[in-house]
């Protein structure tokens, strides 16, 4: 919305309040439809249609596609700029559409289209799902939260990693992590050193990572989804002497969304929300500049039109 990415086409529908998350009803298919009905409770992530034939695209990995269509502020394949989900009515291909599990209330699964698979994905990519690993999480914001609830369901001891002791009873009581670090106390850090198998980093603030590295066991890794504006700072030294990696991740493709969605429902895995209806979205964005939300505003389009009738 403000185009730090420098990539904003305007006027710009960002399509929710932070992502491209929208979950709805089915009201019509066209003649070729086969996977889904009216009726059917549905989910669109943060893109919309890609190439279908690179690479990527063959694999699964959609969300590395060359020509990904965002779901806003995306160009599709008709010259059309993408709308979101800021809408009564949204068109999109059967295979660019997940089913939402009837056990998931609609609203708190709806960040799960972008946060949610975030997280998950690379969990599952390097086998940071297994019972019994240590996974630390960088950040109980909307991402680090979900990470926090994926990592108890994979059975796994789950660390939250954060510069705010505040959020020590939050991590821990209700979210249920196993422990909490501060990260500006050495000492708690230095007594941490070498327990981790790997790291979700979810913090788009700018923030060092080679203490995240010394928490990592041997050819552990710390797995990058946050998307800081300055540049990471990682020292060869840091990553060669215990074989430690730094990766990013990118989201997942659509199979591997619908197989979150599934997992999620299985474990009643859902966002903590707000719901607000659309007269709230421009406070809604300024309560979110200041973090002044947990973890996820869901704007109700539906309910908004209702009301306004």
């Amino acid at each position: 919305m403000k185009n730090e990415w420098g990539n904003a086409m305007y006027p710009v529908v960002p399509g929710v309040v932070r992502r491209h998350e929208v979950v709805g009803t089915v009201t019509d298919v066209g003649g070729g439809v086969s996977k889904f009905k009216v009726g059917d409770t549905v989910g669109v992530g943060y893109f919309v249609d890609s190439c279908r034939t690179c690479e990527s695209c063959t694999k699964g990995q959609e969300s590395y596609c060359p020509d990904l269509v965002q779901a806003s502020n995306g160009v599709g394949f008709d010259g059309a700029t993408t709308q979101g989900g800021f809408s009564d009515v949204l068109v999109v291909s059967q295979d660019y559409v997940v089913r939402v599990p009837e056990s998931l209330p609609p609203a708190g699964a709806a960040p799960l289209l972008c946060a949610g698979v975030t997280v998950y994905s690379p969990m599952v990519e390097y086998g940071l799902n297994a019972p019994g690993k240590h996974l630390g999480v960088v950040g109980l914001g909307g991402l680090g939260h979900l990470a926090v609830k994926f990592g108890k369901a994979f059975g796994m001891k789950v660390t939250v990693i954060s510069t705010s002791p505040s959020k020590r009873e939050e991590a821990l009581d209700r979210l249920g992590a196993d422990a909490f670090l501060v990260s500006r106390d050495p000492d708690q850090m230095k007594a941490a050193a070498s327990t981790m198998d790997g790291i979700i980093d979810t913090v788009s603030a700018a923030h060092p990572v080679v203490p995240l590295l010394e928490l990592l066991k041997p050819r552990g890794l710390v797995v990058v989804v946050g998307i800081p504006s300055k540049p990471l700072e990682v020292p060869a030294l840091a990553i060669v002497g215990g074989g430690k990696r730094v990766v990013g991740s990118g989201g997942g493709g659509i199979a591997e969304c619908q197989e979150m969605l599934d997992f999620a429902g299985e474990h009643g895995i859902t966002a903590d929300i707000e719901v607000v209806g659309m007269d709230y979205v421009n406070t809604a964005i300024q309560r979110l500049e200041k973090n002044d939300v947990r973890y996820r505003f869901v704007a109700d389009v539906a309910g908004s039109l209702r009301a306004a009738a």
